[in-house]
């Protein structure tokens, strides 16, 4: 029985979005993050700039750029960076020029970022922006998962689970919020998310030629 080949996909310009994952920590949006990566060759990480020490395995340009406090705020500073905030002692920020060029290429742009960078991100790029709110499915599951990745001291576990209360507060002011009861499951709605909302009209940079191309007749 023959297969009818598919088409190609009709090629209409787009530009790129903003996908934000945020989460407290341990409610596994890294390991979201990393596979819906592993699974859409459409999307790009957004490497961060940070000032917390290199974890092991973690590689300077690929992970994030890592650099001093003085080089952060000479960041800040200048206006480089589209959104920046202190987490544990600790600053991060994304790179403004990187992202704006990825988006006019139309390329799409994951972050893993906290509440705070998710504001400024909305108040600068509300239109580019898709945010998802990742919740864990209790607090005894949440601090479980912080003790089993054995990444962090019983005291900076402690902080965290202090923390997480503050930031799950947070949840009303995403797009969308998913609870990580299951990985696979997770992994599949926001992936649902991501696809259609490349698809907003708004997006379709090159929609008014394509339309006006159909009305022709051609």
């Amino acid at each position: 029985m023959s297969t009818k080949a598919k088409a190609a996909p009709i090629p209409v310009a787009r530009r790129g979005l903003m996908l934000v994952l945020s989460s407290p920590s341990g409610a596994g949006k890294t390991t979201i993050s990393r596979r819906l990566l592993e699974m859409d060759d459409e999307l790009h990480l957004s490497v961060s700039v940070t000032t917390r020490p290199r974890r092991p395995g973690e590689v300077d340009g690929t992970h994030y750029h890592f650099i001093d406090s003085e080089s952060f705020g000479l960041m800040v500073n200048r206006q480089e960076l589209l959104e920046h905030a202190k987490v544990f002692d600790y600053y991060y920020g994304t790179p403004k020029e990187q992202v704006e060029k990825r988006l006019s290429a139309g390329q799409d742009i994951l972050f893993d970022i906290d509440w705070q960078g998710t504001q400024q991100l909305r108040q600068r790029a509300r239109d580019d922006l898709v945010s998802v709110f990742i919740l864990p499915p209790s607090t005894r599951d949440l601090e479980k998962r912080l003790h089993t990745r054995a990444q962090d001291s019983a005291e900076t576990v402690a902080k965290r689970m202090s923390k997480a209360a503050d930031e799950i507060s947070h949840w009303a002011e995403y797009d969308y919020v998913v609870i990580n009861d299951d990985v696979d499951r997770c992994l599949a709605d926001v992936h649902s998310i991501l696809r259609a909302e490349r698809q907003k009209r708004h997006r379709g940079v090159g929609l008014v030629d394509f339309v006006k191309q159909l009305r022709e007749g051609r």
